[in-house]
C-alpha cells in the first residue's frame, strides 16, 4: 500500500504501456502494432468507446489501450496441449488473470458431457453439434444468444439476423449490465437513446460535469478531450465519491508540459458525494435554477418540451434537509456549484457506471435531462448528454439490432429485407436470462464475446444456472472464467482479433465500429492471425447459420460471409443512418450518425417534443452499522480483464482482494488499516452471500460508502437487486456488514 497518486498518466503511464507490450509482443511487433491503433487506416482499440478526433496523434493510445491491444496480439498461445495439461475443474480454481496470460486460442476445443479435459474439435463438427442441440429444442426461445461490446457492426448484424431467423428475441448484451438505464432514461425523454454530443462539444462547453465516472482508468483519452476543453476556458464538476487521479491533474504523455511542467489540473470542483445522492443533487441544481431570475430558457421550454409545469413544482418543493442527507454534501458546495451552472451557456453533463448501477438509475439519468432541458443545453453545440460508454462497439452492437426488445419498425425492415417474419415478443435481457437457466427454461447458451460468467451479478445464481445449461459455447480470442462453468457439453471457437488481417474468399476484408459519441468508423487488421485455424465472427455466425437453418433460409449466409461489404448493403437498406453505408465508411475517419435532438431540436418521442419528468427523489438508506458497497475496476483492468495486479492511482500493489473503507467508518467497526475482513451482503431474500478475506485500506472515500474490484464482489450483488425499468444491476449500492475475517 502507498498513498493514493494525485496526477495521472506522464512518464509512469508510458513507461508501464511499453513494459507491458514489450512483454507481451516483443519489441518490433509492439512497434508495428501500437502505431496503428486508432488511426483512419488502422483498427479500433479493442478497449474503450472514447472517440478520436479528425486530427490524430501518431500514438493514438493511452495505457490501458495499450495494454488492450498487447493482450490481444501476444505471441503466447494456448494450443490443444495446454488443454490435454490441464483439466477444467483445474482451470476453474485459476483466476481470471492467471487464464488471462495463457495467451490466444488457436483451435476449436470441445468439452464432452463428463469429461475432465477440452478436446480438439473440428469447425464442421462443431457447427453440427451446435445445430444438433438448437434443432432439439422444444422452442426456439429455450436458446439465449449473448453478446460482448466488442463485437463489431458487421458480425452483431449477423449475430442477431440468425437468431431472429431461427426465431428468437433472446439476444441479451454487456449494455444490459451498464448503459441501459441512460438507453431507457433517454429514449423516454429525448426520443434517442444515445448521447447527444461530439467530441468538438466538449471542446467548446463552457461547463463540464463528470458524475460517477472514472476517466483516469476507464477512459483515459477522455483527460485529452478535457485538457482541451480546460484550454477553451471550461470549468468542471467532479461528482464522485471517490477522489480520483486523472480527474485532479493530468499530465498528458503526449505534449512536453505533461512530461515535464506538472500537466493540466482539470477540477475546478469536487463534490464527494454519497452513493446513490446524484439524483438529489441534480434535483438541487434544478431548484436553484428555477429561483433564479431570468436563468431558465424559457423559449426552449415553451418550443421544445413537455410537462415543465409538474416537473417544476416537483422540484420547488425540494427540501434541503432531505437533500443533505442524501448527497453528503454541505449545501454551501451546491450552491458554489450552481453558481457555475448558472455562469455557463454551454454545459455538457458525461457520467457512467456510477449513475447507471442503482435501483433508481432511470429517474437520475431523467433529473439529469430536467437539468440540460431547463437552460436550453439539448441542441445546443457545446452542450447536451454525454453518456460515456465503455466497451469499443457496445453502442454499434445495439445499433445493429442486438436487442431483446426490438422496435417493430426494426423488425419490419428485417423482414421486408429477408423476407422471412421475425418473431415478435420480447426476449431475455441478461437478468431475466440468468433466471431462465437457473429454472430450466434456458438449454443452450452462445455468447459471442465477453466473459459472461465474470461479468454478471450474484457469482453463485449464475454459475449455477449456467451448468444447467445442455450446451454452452463461447466464441473467444482468450481463455476466461467462463469457459470453466460449463453446461453439460461446452464449445471454444476461437476468432480473429482487431489487430489481425481478415482475408475470406472476397479479399482483405474491414469491419466497422460505433464509438460513444455516434461515429461511425472502419477497423482494418493487419498481423497474422495467432492460428491458421482461427475465424472471422462474421464467418463463425455464417457457418452456424447454414448449419442450424439448413437451406430453407432466405439469408446468402455464405456470400455474406465472403464479402462484408454485401452485409453492410444489407445494414444500408435496414437501419437508418447507414444509407450508402459503404461509401460512407470508406471515407477516412469514417461518418457520424444523425441524432435529431442534436442536430436538429427535434424529439421523436410520443409528443414531439422533449420530456421533463417529476420522479420521486430516491437514495439508499443505510442502518446502523452498515457501509454501501461500489463495485469498480482498478487501474490495471478493462471489464473483467485482469492485465496485473496493481491499481497505481490509488496506491495499491499486488493484490486485489481490498476493500476501500473512510478511515472513520472503519475505526467504528473495529477495523484497523491492513486488517482482514468478510464483506457480507445484506439482502431480503433469506440467501448468504460473503466475499471473505478483504484488505481493509483506510481511504478518502465519502463517508458512509465502500468500494471494492469486480469480478471478485460480483457475488455480493443479488440477481433481483436491479435498476427500475432498464433492469440493470444495482452494483453501485450494495448493502454489506464488514467483519473481521479469519484471514486477518
Amino acid at each position: 500500500m502507498g498513498e493514493p497518486a494525485r496526477a495521472a498518466a506522464g512518464l509512469p503511464a508510458v513507461g508501464h504501456s511499453l513494459r507491458m507490450a514489450r512483454q507481451q509482443m516483443g519489441v518490433k511487433r509492439t512497434a508495428l502494432t501500437l502505431l496503428r491503433v486508432n488511426q483512419k487506416d488502422g483498427f479500433d482499440c479493442p478497449g474503450c468507446a472514447w472517440p478520436e478526433g479528425e486530427k490524430r496523434h501518431t500514438a493514438e493510445f493511452c495505457e490501458n489501450g495499450a495494454k488492450a491491444v498487447a493482450e490481444e496480439a501476444t505471441t503466447r498461445r494456448v494450443t490443444r496441449d495446454f488443454f490435454a495439461a490441464h483439466p477444467v475443474a483445474g482451470l476453474a480454481e485459476r483466476s481470471g488473470y492467471w487464464l488471462g496470460q495463457q495467451g490466444r486460442l488457436t483451435e476449436p476445443m470441445y468439452l464432452p458431457e463428463g469429461g475432465e479435459h477440452y478436446e480438439p474439435i473440428g469447425w464442421d463438427a462443431a457447427f453440427a453439434l451446435i445445430a444438433e442441440e438448437l434443432r432439439g429444442l422444444g422452442s426456439p426461445d429455450e436458446a439465449v444468444f449473448y453478446t460482448s461490446g466488442r463485437t463489431s457492426n458487421e458480425a452483431a448484424f449477423l449475430y442477431q439476423l440468425f437468431a431472429r431467423e431461427f426465431g428468437t428475441n433472446n439476444l441479451p448484451d454487456c449494455s444490459n449490465m451498464c448503459h441501459e438505464s441512460s438507453g431507457s432514461a433517454l429514449t423516454e425523454t429525448l426520443g434517442v437513446g444515445k448521447g447527444s454530443v461530439l467530441l468538438e462539444d466538449l471542446h467548446r462547453a463552457d461547463l463540464i460535469i463528470v458524475a460517477g465516472q472514472n476517466p483516469g482508468t476507464n477512459h483515459p483519452r477522455m483527460l485529452s478531450a478535457l485538457e482541451e476543453a480546460k484550454a477553451g476556458g471550461a470549468r468542471i464538476i467532479t461528482v464522485n465519491p471517490l477522489p480520483e487521479a486523472g480527474m485532479e491533474r493530468f499530465k498528458n504523455p503526449q505534449t512536453a508540459k505533461g512530461l515535464a511542467a506538472g500537466g493540466t489540473p482539470l477540477t475546478d470542483l469536487f463534490l464527494q458525494i454519497r452513493l446513490g445522492g446524484d439524483q438529489a443533487l441534480f434535483r438541487a441544481l434544478n431548484r436553484i435554477v428555477l429561483e433564479r431570475e431570468g436563468a431558465v430558457d424559457e423559449e426552449f421550454v415553451r418550443e421544445h418540451t413537455h410537462g415543465f409545469e409538474e416537473f417544476a413544482q416537483a422540484a420547488r418543493a425540494t427540501d434541503w434537509a432531505s437533500t443533505l442527507a442524501a448527497t453528503g454534501l454541505e449545501r454551501a458546495e451546491i450552491e458554489r456549484a450552481a453558481e457555475l451552472v448558472l455562469a455557463s451557456e454551454r454545459t455538457v453533463v458525461c457520467w457512467a457506471m456510477g449513475l447507471t448501477q442503482h435501483k433508481h438509475a432511470v429517474p437520475t439519468i431523467r433529473e439529469v435531462v430536467n437539468f440540460l432541458l431547463l437552460r436550453g443545453n439539448i441542441g445546443r453545440p457545446g452542450a447536451g448528454v454525454c453518456p460515456v460508454r465503455g466497451h469499443s462497439n457496445v453502442q454499434g452492437d445495439r445499433t445493429m439490432g442486438i436487442f431483446e426488445r426490438p422496435a417493430p419498425a426494426f423488425l419490419d425492415a428485417l423482414e421486408r429485407e429477408f423476407g422471412f417474419a421475425p418473431p415478435r415478443a420480447h426476449g431475455y435481457d441478461v437478468v431475466r436470462a440468468i433466471r431462465a437457466m437457473r429454472d430450466g427454461q434456458v438449454k443452450v447458451f452462445l455468447a459471442m464475446g465477453g466473459n459472461f460468467v465474470a461479468a454478471s451479478p450474484d457469482t453463485g445464481v449464475t454459475e449455477a444456472a449456467m451448468r444447467r445449461a445442455r450446451l454452452t459455447v463461447h466464441v473467444s480470442t482468450k481463455l476466461n472464467r467462463s469457459h470453466c462453468v460449463t453446461g453439460a457439453r461446452a464449445l471454444i471457437l476461437p476468432t480473429l482479433g482487431r489487430t489481425e488481417r481478415d482475408t475470406r474468399p472476397g479479399g482483405d476484408q474491414f469491419v466497422t465500429v460505433e464509438d460513444s459519441m455516434g461515429m461511425v468508423h472502419a477497423s482494418r487488421g493487419r498481423l497474422e492471425p495467432a492460428s491458421p485455424l482461427l475465424r472471422s465472427e462474421p464467418a463463425i455466425v455464417a457457418g452456424l447459420a447454414q448449419a442450424v437453418l439448413g437451406t430453407g433460409s432466405t439469408v446468402p449466409w455464405a456470400e455474406l460471409a465472403d464479402d462484408y461489404g454485401l452485409v453492410r448493403d444489407r445494414i444500408a437498406r435496414v437501419v437508418p443512418g447507414f444509407e450508402d453505408f459503404n461509401t460512407k465508411a470508406a471515407r477516412p475517419g469514417g461518418f457520424t450518425l444523425p441524432h435529431a435532438p442534436r442536430d436538429r431540436r427535434r424529439f421523436p418521442t410520443a409528443t414531439g417534443k422533449a420530456h421533463f419528468t417529476a420522479a420521486p427523489v430516491e437514495y439508499p438508506r443505510l442502518p446502523e452499522g452498515r457501509l454501501l458497497l461500489q463495485t469498480l475496476r482498478s487501474h490495471d483492468q478493462y471489464n473483467t480483464t485482469v492485465y496485473g495486479l496493481d491499481d497505481r492511482y490509488r496506491g495499491i500493489r499486488n493484490g486485489r482482494r481490498v476493500v476501500l473503507v473512510h478511515p472513520a467508518d472503519a475505526a467504528a467497526l473495529g477495523l484497523p488499516d491492513g486488517s482482514y475482513a468478510d464483506l457480507t451482503g445484506e439482502w431480503d431474500d433469506g440467501q448468504q452471500r460473503v466475499a471473505r478475506g478483504f484488505r481493509v485500506v483506510h481511504y478518502p472515500t465519502a463517508r458512509g460508502c465502500a468500494a471494492a474490484y469486480y469480478p471478485e464482489t460480483n457475488v455480493l450483488v443479488p440477481l433481483d437487486a436491479t435498476a427500475d425499468t432498464s433492469n440493470t444491476p444495482a452494483s453501485k449500492s450494495i448493502v454489506i456488514r464488514l467483519t473481521p475475517s479469519a484471514a486477518d
